[in-house]
């Protein structure tokens, strides 16, 4: 099986894993709660807030997320137009509740994001705030920044706009709800055809995203979850309805770096295209393990070519992170930088589609905001600009290093009842891409499938075979997995 969902046992084990993922906050020094002076204006904010008058509660919004969210940043309206589409999307209106210096925008600044660890959340506003006031919940009347995105019939972009209105949803949706209305074409009428649209729309600015050259690494998503008192880990693809939602987020990132762009003024989120001696070395390893990169094609367009199921292509998948490096938030007022290219992107971007969980995006909303009204951009917007990535940049950082440790920890847990026992392995990398070069320290990077675990095998293995090893390590405390070669051979089926 490609991918598992495997709880952890009770008793001893669950105990330590929750006594690990628990520690994970003081370990990391993550905020405890907000302070009562930003309680205390979040709520003064909140009584004395005004919806905008443009109203466009007429047009029969919906939100598509992650099943238990609460924090809804985005919700949408498609609809055909002429011969082409528009796209209404709504960003929740953050800017309007953090009043500039305060205690709460001081406090979002310190934590960058919201960080997330298995069953919890640190959020990076109040919850009266961003599972409250400011969520684009069904059936309230919301304040949102509303982009209004011309498409033609092949999905690209004619013109764009971002403006303050009222908005509302008519429907909180889950990914695989979504996904169930749009399978069986059973969606209730008032958002039928923005459902049917969204596949529409969403499969063409693929479609665009391969003809500019433009990258996605669709390795299963890790995710863990705590499921009927338990915690779980599973390696899940994801629903075709995920990527079309991702390609209207993508397609609006792209808006606002067009929109600051042509006002010369905001921050862009940008990364280099990958070193010649990177992709050189890509190359080198597409031809060692049978699937070689043709020289005429666009790596976004190899890569999916790439198929999970396979453990040559996994490994090659695997590899290619490190043709997605070096991404940034790059800053401009008055001159546009040389660098506005977000390389996997294939065009110029802007992160302003997740505004309750990541500080950027408030400010880029509100610089778009003036600039398509003809206004001058809020002081507190370009004051910040040259501060932003250095934030943005610690707070990633940390969600890293928190979410690594955190499924570390469930790794450790789920196989700490296997120790001894032999597996069937994937190699996804050797020594030398683990930063190993020396025979006493030499580790690859393999893969077992169920649990679906990740982790080091002790030596110098090939990367795309599979191999038998043998788990001698998994430590709940240190989150410590390790295995060695075993003896016996391969299973006669690999």
């Amino acid at each position: 099986m490609p991918y598992s969902h495997i709880g952890v046992r009770q008793g001893a084990a669950q105990q330590s894993l929750a006594q690990a993922l628990a520690a994970l906050n003081a370990e990391f020094k993550l905020p405890d709660g907000f302070a009562p002076d930003v309680l205390a204006e979040v709520d003064a904010v909140i009584a004395g807030h005004s919806l905008p008058a443009p109203d466009l509660t007429a047009l029969p919004f919906i939100t598509i997320d992650p099943a238990d969210s609460q924090d809804l940043d985005q919700a949408m309206h498609l609809a055909r137009n002429d011969d082409g589409y528009v796209v209404h999307y709504a960003i929740a209106d953050v800017p309007s509740f953090v009043p500039a210096g305060g205690p709460l925008d001081a406090e979002t600044r310190r934590r960058g994001q919201t960080i997330y660890t298995p069953g919890q959340r640190i959020p990076l506003h109040p919850l009266p705030l961003s599972e409250g006031a400011a969520s684009l919940f069904a059936d309230d009347a919301r304040s949102a920044y509303v982009w209004e995105i011309q498409l033609a019939a092949d999905g690209s972009q004619r013109r764009c706009s971002v403006r303050r209105a009222t908005v509302r949803s008519i429907a909180k949706l889950g990914y695989d709800q979504a996904q169930r209305m749009y399978d069986a074409g059973d969606a209730p009428a008032e958002y039928a055809d923005t459902l049917a649209l969204l596949a529409e729309i969403g499969t063409k600015r693929i479609e665009l995203e391969r003809a500019r050259g433009g990258a996605s690494l669709n390795v299963p998503a890790q995710e863990v979850e705590f499921v009927d008192g338990r915690y779980v880990l599973e390696f899940r693809p994801n629903l075709p309805i995920e990527d079309w939602n991702a390609q209207v987020s993508l397609l609006t990132g792209m808006a606002a770096a067009q929109v600051m762009i042509k006002g010369k003024v905001g921050i862009l989120r940008t990364m280099p295209a990958p070193h010649e001696e990177a992709v050189a070395a890509y190359r080198a390893q597409t031809v060692a393990l049978g699937k070689p990169w043709a020289p005429d094609m666009a790596y976004g367009e190899y890569l999916r070519t790439l198929n999970t199921h396979d453990p040559k292509d996994l490994a090659l998948m695997h590899a290619a992170t490190a043709l997605f490096r070096g991404a940034g938030y790059t800053p401009f007022n008055g001159e546009v930088p040389e660098l506005v290219l977000q390389a996997a992107v294939a065009a110029p971007y802007a992160h302003t589609t997740a505004p309750l969980r990541r500080l950027v995006d408030r400010f880029v909303l509100a610089i778009c905001a003036s600039l398509c009204a003809n206004e001058d951009v809020p002081g507190w917007a370009i004051a910040s600009l040259e501060e932003l990535p250095e934030i943005m940049a610690t707070s990633n950082q940390l969600a890293g290093r928190v979410d690594k440790a955190a499924i570390d920890t469930v790794e450790a847990a789920l196989l700490s009842h296997y120790v001894g026992g032999e597996f069937d392995a994937v190699v996804l990398a050797g020594p030398k891409q683990n930063g190993h070069n020396s025979k006493a320290s030499a580790r690859s990077t393999i893969q077992i499938s169920v649990p679906a675990v990740t982790g080091y095998c002790d030596g110098a293995l090939e990367p795309g075979t599979v191999v038998r090893v043998k788990l001698v390590k998994a430590d709940i405390a240190t989150r410590t997995v390790a295995f060695v070669p075993a003896t016996a051979a391969p299973t006669a089926s690999q």
